[in-house]
């Protein structure tokens, strides 16, 4: 376990574990589901998450690209410790308006550490990487509240991005065993 709080695993599983059938963004299917947005409406939760995070984020950061939505949360409490600046991605630039994919400063040329809550493959956060890197953004890192991927796998090697956690999935499996 990366994170220095020794309850938030055990505090985050027993919020957020759903059991049952659910199908995740991937298309797989699993019978747990950490539903992310319980601990991001806690503020006291989501603080401690935030905390750290930020012991995770690079230190030559620029700019903190919260994934739309559950990393937008996460990004922004980060960013009002840190004082780095946010930017907001979207899944896709909008169609109207400024047509925009990441509401917030310009990142051509900077380093953006995005910032997800739970990655599983990896799906919304090699498209955003895919993106931004289209429009000029250097990114490397991706630090995320819970890595739910296979133990020891990378899911997001294949864009040459390191995946920063906070807790995996075998960090709550193991407290949810007790």
């Amino acid at each position: 376990m990366t994170t220095t709080d020794d309850s938030l695993a055990a505090d985050i599983d027993a919020t957020c574990r759903l059991t049952g059938e659910f199908t995740l963004r991937s298309g797989q299917v699993s019978d747990t589901y950490f539903d992310k947005y319980l601990f991001e409406a806690d503020p006291l939760l989501l603080a401690r998450v935030a905390r750290e995070m930020i012991q995770l984020v690079p230190h030559d950061t620029d700019l903190l690209g919260g994934l739309e939505m559950g990393g937008i949360p996460l990004a922004t409490s980060v960013s009002g410790i840190t004082g780095t600046p946010a930017l907001f991605v979207r899944k896709e630039a909008k169609t109207y308006g400024t047509a925009k994919l990441a509401e917030g400063p310009s990142y051509d040329g900077r380093r953006v550490t995005l910032i997800e809550d739970v990655i599983t493959t990896g799906g919304a956060v090699r498209d955003a990487t895919r993106a931004l890197r289209e429009g000029g953004a250097i990114v490397e890192v991706v630090v995320c509240a819970i890595d739910r991927s296979p133990e020891g796998e990378n899911p997001l090697a294949d864009v040459g991005l390191e995946v920063r956690a906070v807790l995996t999935r075998a960090d709550l499996d193991a407290v949810a065993r007790g």
